[in-house]
């Protein structure tokens, strides 16, 4: 007849050896990654979503955000910057092969910050700040195909299809309502939130260093604008608009290296800029 036993159950069985607020730490920083991967799933695929958005109607979304652009000039010689800009612009754009239903406005402000920007529906801004800094038409040229490429690119309603999306899951997952949403929404085309990401700006980099070889035969002062930059950081004043682009340097030295694949026995010296786009 087998022996029956009954042994005592040890204390704290049902306890675990790890302690609670451990367990809940850990239990919030799994659930915190889940969603953190869930919300980037989430954007990258409103990004891709985005860019099949109809040019027409990301144009009539940036008619009724245009209080972020710049106002027209008021000044012959500022009107005379924005015609100029426009025209070479339009130069470009020609090269590049933008469809006929994707134009692209020039804006010019006589702000002396440091910086060109493109937005939605195909507007681009370029400050005098800027312009001060160029030797040249042709240096000029790249900065304004940079943006241009981001246009034909589809970066600005990539990057507003990203942004809404994030905003949408936050305010989904905090609860916070729709006021957060509206209020980015009123601002969605406000300059600045329209950033880029590190592969979108070399892939304009690329397209306007072949439209600039394209207009003028050869890519000289392309890199003058970065070389300025460069110089900026190294004395601690960079512009915070290349905090997430790609590093100055490697972008210097993919430009000279296009150069040199490309370089003709005499080229064409670069064009000046007219004497009226100076402010100093």
């Amino acid at each position: 007849m087998a022996d029956y036993e009954n042994p005592e159950i040890p204390e704290g069985i049902n306890v675990s050896p790890t302690h609670p607020l451990k367990d809940f730490a850990l239990l919030v920083a799994g659930i915190s990654a889940l969603l953190i991967v869930a919300v980037l799933a989430v954007s990258l695929l409103a990004g891709q979503l985005a860019r099949h958005i109809p040019f027409e109607q990301e144009q009539a979304l940036a008619a009724s955000l245009g209080r972020w652009l710049p106002e027209p000039p008021d000044s012959p010689v500022d009107r005379q910057r924005q015609q100029y800009l426009q025209s070479l612009a339009d130069r470009l754009a020609g090269t590049m092969e933008l469809p006929p239903e994707m134009p692209i406005t020039m804006h010019y402000s006589s702000s002396k910050t440091l910086n060109a920007m493109a937005t939605l529906g195909g507007h681009v801004v370029v400050f005098q700040g800027l312009i001060d800094t160029l030797p040249s038409e042709n240096a000029l040229a790249m900065v304004l195909a940079h943006e241009i490429a981001h246009v034909r690119h589809r970066d600005p309603v990539v990057a507003m299809g990203r942004g809404f999306a994030v905003m949408l899951a936050l305010s989904s997952l905090s609860g916070v309502g729709d006021g957060a949403l509206q209020q980015w929404l009123g601002g969605v085309g406000m300059l600045p939130i329209l950033s880029f990401s590190r592969s979108q700006e070399e892939a304009a980099d690329a397209t306007a260093l072949q439209a600039v070889l394209d207009l003028y035969g050869h890519v000289g002062d392309a890199a003058a604008f970065f070389e300025e930059v460069a110089e900026r950081q190294s004395a601690a004043h960079s512009p915070t608009m290349f905090n997430t682009h790609p590093d100055v340097n490697q972008r210097i030295a993919r430009i000279r290296e296009f150069s040199a694949r490309h370089a003709r026995p005499q080229p064409p010296s670069a064009t000046s800029l007219p004497g009226f786009m100076k402010a100093t």
